[in-house]
């Protein structure tokens, strides 16, 4: 989502995006915080000149390693961003959508996120589902709709937790224990994060804990552009929330307890530093802000300003950076730094379970699945293990899916099908035989009544090309069925003809007529009289054949 406006504004894409409503919103305001912080320091000129290979070579540790410089592009603005949101379809969970008649796709809940999705992709007789980051613990959101995904023929797998070592409830509970000891002391604490997500989980275990640990009376700040907009949104997307949480919407009572901190102001929000939270700030206190990398946002102001003392903890939450690594230019640091990742997405004996129980034909995820992780590698349980073994793939390769389209759906037309007159020709099977013409059309395959011979008009008019077709000629009738071959020379012996002799072939039997010099050959699937110009034989022996077949 953060990159959407690279793709509609930059590439020349002219498709549809389809995305849920809590997507659409909450994907907003992430990148109005983002485009706000990157504003607000205003840079007199831009260097590019680093991207050269040969001086990247001599920066310092993480750009010198990072991939693609050459690609990294400017931060999108504002006016870009609602572009791109403009550009947006709004779906929602179990919606087909019709793509050019060729596929349906379907949004499903993922369980990780408000809005969250999973989708499937299928054809009449094909099935793939896409598994992005999922979560099968009951947070906030919907829980995760797995029944769906039965019946894939692949299964495509990515989004998995990034840190499959932890728990996700153990790591909230070592974040409350270490806040607490952290205030108790008289230190402030620091949680960058983004200004959605997780930091809802956090406030709800966070407002069940205050009381009992004694902190009721420790001020919470939660500072970004977008604070009051995210508190708020996440309150009224009642159709996305859990169970227990649509049931309080209809009390009434708001569904997320931060609501209640806000009204009894234990919690308090601010666009910024400045302003309001200037002249409210009192310590000890515990701060929510962005961004988690610490590279911009007001998380730089806090760790400048209480980095000097070894009262102070700044608690990492965020699983998507590397907190050594974010706190490499503050060093050296006398702040306590605390690593507690919280990622609720599946982890490796959850995906084992939800293979087994959805059972797809092949699965297809990314090559790092398939192998423990360099830093474990005796761990064996951290990598996918499924039957058939997972096909993976690597960044930017195409990979073909292992199955076939076999089948098409063709409707028939009303009139048509009234016309048919089914034949049994075994209990429970009938068949009808149907002269049409197949009308083609965005995929979809209908077959319309034959037209009408023309009428043979008296002028001598040039015909328009659309009446140029061809009469429809009467059909013969179809045969079915098989030819026994001893049955067959009985009633060849009834009938006059002698020294018969049967041999057998690969695909099936030659019943010779020596006498008449004549051989008759019964395949499977077809059978041929050859005998030399005598017609009135042919005929003779093609209407003995016919009498073991079904006409219809």
């Amino acid at each position: 989502m953060m990159a959407l406006p690279y793709i509609t504004e930059h590439t020349g894409f002219t498709g549809t995006v389809y995305a849920t409503e809590p997507t659409v919103q909450i994907g907003r305001l992430l990148m109005e915080e983002l485009v706000n912080f990157i504003e607000r320091v205003p840079k007199a000129q831009s260097a590019s000149l680093w991207k050269n290979k040969d001086i990247q070579r001599l920066l310092p540790s993480p750009l010198k390693d990072a991939v693609e410089v050459s690609t990294w592009r400017r931060c999108y603005t504002m006016q870009e961003v609602n572009s791109a949101l403009s550009k947006i379809q709004l779906v929602g969970y179990s919606q087909k959508i019709e793509l050019f008649g060729a596929v349906q796709v379907t949004p499903l809940s993922s369980g990780y996120a408000l809005g969250s999705s999973n989708w499937i992709i299928q054809s009449h007789y094909e099935k793939v589902s896409y598994v992005s980051g999922s979560s099968l613990l009951t947070t906030h959101p919907q829980p995760m709709d797995q029944a769906s995904l039965k019946n894939s023929d692949v299964l495509i797998l990515t989004g998995l937790t990034q840190i499959p070592t932890a728990n996700p409830d153990g790591m909230v509970g070592e974040f409350c224990s270490n806040l607490a000891l952290t205030v108790r002391n008289g230190g402030n604490v620091l949680v960058p994060c983004y200004p959605s997500g997780v930091i809802y989980d956090l406030l709800e275990c966070l407002y069940q804990y205050i009381d009992s640990a004694g902190l009721s009376n420790i001020p919470f700040y939660f500072i970004s552009p977008v604070a009051n907009s995210s508190l708020e949104f996440s309150q009224i997307f009642a159709e996305w929330l859990c169970h227990n949480k649509q049931t309080k919407v209809y009390l009434p009572e708001p569904p997320f307890p931060h609501a209640e901190l806000i009204q009894t102001n234990k919690l308090k929000h601010y666009p910024s530093l400045h302003g309001d939270f200037s002249s409210d700030f009192r310590q000890p206190c515990v701060v929510f802000t962005g961004h988690p990398s610490l590279r911009f946002g007001d998380v730089v102001h806090f760790m400048e300003l209480w980095g000097k003392s070894s009262l102070n903890t700044v608690i990492f939450t965020e699983p998507d950076f590397s907190y050594l690594e974010a706190l490499a230019p503050y060093q050296p640091l006398a702040m306590k730094c605390i690593y507690c990742p919280i990622d609720t997405r599946l982890n490796f004996i959850q995906v084992s379970k939800l293979l087994k129980e959805v059972q797809p034909l092949h699965v297809v995820c990314p090559e790092q699945y398939t192998q423990p992780p360099p830093a474990q590698s005796h761990r064996m349980d951290l990598m996918i293990d499924c039957q058939p073994p997972a096909m993976s793939y690597r960044r930017a390769e195409v990979l073909a899916l292992p199955f076939k389209r076999r089948y098409e759906k063709i409707e028939i037309m009303p009139e048509l099908a009234d016309a048919l007159v089914p034949m049994e020709i075994k209990p429970g099977i009938s068949l009808a035989t149907v002269s049409a013409v197949l009308h083609t059309k965005d995929n979809k395959h209908v077959l319309q009544p034959p037209p009408r011979p023309a009428q043979p008009s008296g002028g001598k008019k040039r015909k328009r090309a659309s009446e140029d077709i061809p009469d429809c000629k009467v059909l013969k009738p179809l045969l079915s069925g098989s030819i026994p071959v001893e049955q067959f020379v009985q009633t060849l012996e009834k009938h006059g003809f002698s020294d018969i002799k049967v041999e057998d072939t690969a695909k099936g039997h030659i019943v010779l007529l020596q006498e008449a010099e004549t051989l008759i050959q019964i395949e499977e699937d077809s059978t041929h009289i050859i005998c030399d110009n005598d017609e009135m034989l042919r005929v003779r022996l093609r209407d003995l054949v016919l009498k073991f077949l079904q006409k219809f």
